[in-house]
């Protein structure tokens, strides 16, 4: 019985410690946000920001070569909605 409750004391604290972990890589790597804190790479696209609308559903602005266009991204595809050439948004 003690030895049972001594892997218990163990093991739990390690497999929820396991499970913090990975939430926490998994969040750094949908947000792009590099693993090694080497240097800042330069990107020809970069997000911007980004608004989830629901399940499998976002609205994001990219910027690239200077300019930000608006996108639509579902499991459908991604759609340009907007750009700053067309004057439609200010993202500030």
């Amino acid at each position: 019985m003690f030895e049972y409750i001594l892997r218990l004391l163990i093991l739990l604290p390690l497999i929820g410690g396991m499970a913090w972990g990975s939430l926490w890589l998994w969040k750094r790597v949908q947000m792009g946000v590099p693993l090694v804190g080497g240097g800042a790479k330069t990107r020809a696209v970069e997000m911007v920001d980004v608004l989830p609308l629901g399940p499998g559903s976002k609205l994001a602005v990219v910027e690239f070569a200077g300019q930000r266009i608006l996108v639509a991204v579902s499991r459908n595809g991604i759609t340009r909605i907007a750009d700053d050439s067309q004057g439609d948004f200010h993202a500030d």
